[in-house]
C-alpha cells in the first residue's frame, strides 16, 4: 500500500512539476496535484508551491506521504501546457494505470516546438512591427527586424550555458545594443531608441507580470510578489543592457 501511494503521489508531482516548468500559474498547479491525488484515493492533500518549489503532503486514512520538488529550467510552452491540462483532466476522470500516465507524460515531453526558422522570423516580425508602432521610419524598421532575427540565435546560444532568468536578458540586451550601435554606424537605421524599443518588446515579461497580478487577486501573495519582483528585475536587465551601450558607444 505504501509503495502504491508513493507512486500515485509521484505521478501527481510529475504533472505538477511539468505544469510549472511550462508556464502554469501556481494555483492551477496546486489544484491539479490535489485533484489527481484525490482521484487515486487520497482523503486530504496539502499542496504548497511557488515558482521554484512544490511541497505536497497526501493523506490516505492515517497514513501520510510527503514529497518535495525543486523546479528548474522554466519556460513558456502553450502546447505542452495545454496537453498537461488535458492529461490532468483525463486522470481525474478515468483513473488510468500509472504506466499509461507515464507514457503520456513522455509523449508530451516530446512535443516539438515551432520550427527554428519560424521562431527567427517571428523575432524579426515583432521587432520591426513594434519599431514602426512606436514611430520608427522604414530604415529603423529594417534595422530592428534584422537585429531581431540575429538575437534569436544569440538567445539560444546563451541558454546553452545558463538558465538564469536575470542573466540571460542582460547579456541578450547587451548584444542587442551592440548590434544596434553597429547598424547605426554603417548607416542602417536612424534612431537608436526606436530600434531598441522594437528589440526590447521581444523579451518584455508581460506574461510573468500578468500571472503575478492573477496570483495576487486569488490570494497567492507570496507567489504574486515573487513574480512581480522577477518581472521588474527582468525589465531592468533588458533596459540596462541597451542603456549601457548607448551611454558608452554613442
Amino acid at each position: 500500500m505504501e509503495n502504491t501511494a508513493n507512486q500515485y503521489l509521484t505521478i501527481a508531482m510529475d504533472v505538477g512539476e511539468k505544469l510549472l516548468q511550462y508556464g502554469a500559474e501556481t494555483n492551477r498547479t496546486e489544484d491539479s496535484i490535489r485533484r489527481i491525488c484525490i482521484a487515486y484515493g487520497a482523503t486530504r492533500v496539502d499542496v504548497f508551491s511557488i515558482t521554484v518549489n512544490i511541497e505536497t503532503t497526501m493523506h490516505i486514512g492515517y497514513d501520510t506521504y510527503t514529497q518535495t520538488r525543486r523546479i528548474q529550467n522554466t519556460t513558456m510552452d502553450i502546447d505542452k501546457l495545454s496537453a498537461l491540462n488535458e492529461l490532468s483532466r483525463y486522470i481525474c476522470k478515468n483513473k488510468p494505470p500509472l504506466i499509461m500516465v507515464e507514457k503520456r507524460l513522455n509523449n508530451i515531453e516530446e512535443i516539438q516546438n515551432y520550427p527554428y526558422s519560424l521562431q527567427v522570423f517571428a523575432y524579426a516580425l515583432i521587432s520591426g512591427s513594434f519599431c514602426v508602432f512606436f514611430g520608427g521610419n522604414f530604415h529603423d524598421m529594417i534595422a530592428a527586424a534584422i537585429i531581431g532575427a540575429l538575437l534569436k540565435p544569440i538567445e539560444s546560444g546563451i541558454k546553452k550555458y545558463s538558465n538564469n532568468r536575470i542573466f540571460i536578458p542582460l547579456v541578450w540586451s547587451l548584444c542587442g545594443g551592440l548590434l544596434n550601435a553597429f547598424f547605426l554606424h554603417i548607416g542602417i537605421g536612424d534612431h537608436y531608441d526606436l530600434i531598441a524599443i522594437g528589440n526590447i518588446m521581444i523579451l518584455i515579461p508581460g506574461t510573468a507580470f500578468t500571472n503575478a497580478l492573477r496570483d495576487l487577486f486569488i490570494g497567492d501573495s507570496i507567489t504574486g510578489v515573487i513574480h512581480i519582483v522577477e518581472a521588474i528585475l527582468v525589465a531592468i536587465s533588458i533596459a540596462l543592457g541597451f542603456v549601457c551601450i548607448h551611454s558608452f558607444l554613442l
